[in-house]
């Protein structure tokens, strides 16, 4: 059995990221050798893949086997800084370039130079940020924020993310020219109910794991607990599944995990009849009370249907998640680029300042 680890698993314990990847299922050993042909070339890839995956972890083994392997790895998450500073963490600064910028400053790029960057959630790079970006593939040097002097780099970039791209490109939310840029070697990663075969070796490694971590003796996954675990959907994937095993570690008695001891939460589905709202009420699975709700907006034949069915969709959609955008989009499997402009389209967000300079131009 093959099994990729993250080299700091134990600092991300709070993380969403998975730590460790096993290619045991037959799916997961054709990706390990997809992953062996591409990782000698010097072509930009991109990894898509559900939350808690393994993107990084494939980034870092594409890393690894490749020439440059024993050169710097740099792991950038787009959607984790404010957009006012994204173009000063990707391509440097010099000092006084902006308020607060008390001395000069390298970029990721620069970090990564002779290696590999990986820039994951790609799809919620800004639309202006992506123009620069795609220049400094083109043209290999980056210039930082406050200078005109252009620095060579030597980087390949590796980019991941759990939205469709090709929808956000004809969505207007993401730069065609970019796109084909990057998908010179695409990568799919299945989400874990695509690799069952992956489920119980994973599991047997997070026992081992984490008995050692507490310090407990070995424990034992019971037949019915195997079976609760190759059952379950696994939305969370590897993550949700390394989470499950620690909690049943610290509950589960005489060194046994039994099905009741892995907490696991079984998300609503219409196949389960299962639901909040009008659909529970009248008994009828969600996609039939959605169905029925339709067909009464067709009967009253409103103007701007198709407005008003999207602007309760995203609204809906982002009061649910709380207010918070990167959310909205996981949950309609979408960028926050896409959400963020919905959301200003319907009054919920004031214009950016970067988007209201782009529709002037």
């Amino acid at each position: 059995m093959s099994l990729l680890t993250h080299p700091h698993a134990r600092q991300l314990t709070k993380s969403v990221r998975a730590t460790v990847l096993v290619f045991e299922d037959p799916a997961s050993q054709e990706l390990l050798k997809r992953i062996e042909c591409l990782a000698p070339s010097e072509a930009n890839a991109l990894i898509v893949g559900e939350t808690g995956t393994g993107k990084e972890l494939v980034a870092r083994h594409l890393h690894r086997l490749s020439r440059r392997g024993d050169r710097p790895f740099v792991a950038v998450n787009c959607g984790a800084f404010p957009e006012s500073l994204v173009e000063s963490e990707l391509f440097g600064h010099e000092k006084g370039a902006f308020t607060g910028a008390t001395s000069t400053k390298a970029g990721w790029f620069e970090a990564a130079n002779g290696g590999t960057l990986f820039l994951d959630e790609i799809g919620d790079l800004p639309l202006n940020m992506q123009v620069k970006l795609l220049r400094v593939l083109q043209e290999r040097e980056v210039v930082r924020l406050g200078s005109r002097t252009p620095i060579p780099i030597d980087v390949r970039l590796v980019a991941a993310t759990n939205v469709n791209l090709a929808d956000a490109v004809v969505a207007g939310h993401f730069r065609e020219d970019l796109f084909y840029r990057l998908h010179v070697a695409n990568i799919r990663l299945p989400p874990l109910r695509e690799r069952l075969g992956d489920i119980l070796p994973l599991a047997e490694f997070f026992l081992e794991e984490h008995c050692q971590r507490l310090g407990y003796q070995r424990a034992t996954l019971s037949p019915e607990a195997e079976h609760k675990l190759l059952g379950h959907g696994w939305p969370g994937n590897i993550r949700e599944l390394e989470n499950a095993i620690h909690h049943a570690l610290l509950v589960c008695r005489n060194r046994r995990v039994q099905p009741a001891d892995l907490h696991l939460v079984e998300l609503r589905t219409p196949a389960s009849g299962s639901a909040r709202g009008p659909a529970a009420e009248t008994g009828a699975q969600p996609e039939v009370a959605l169905e029925q709700a339709l067909i009464a907006l067709f009967e009253k034949n409103l103007p701007n249907l198709y407005d008003h069915i999207e602007e309760t969709l995203f609204r809906t959609a982002y009061r649910f998640c709380h207010g918070n955008q990167l959310q909205t989009g996981r949950l309609l499997n979408i960028s926050r680029n896409i959400v963020r402009a919905r959301l200003e389209k319907i009054g919920e967000l004031e214009p950016s300042a970067s988007l209201t300079r782009l529709a002037v131009r």
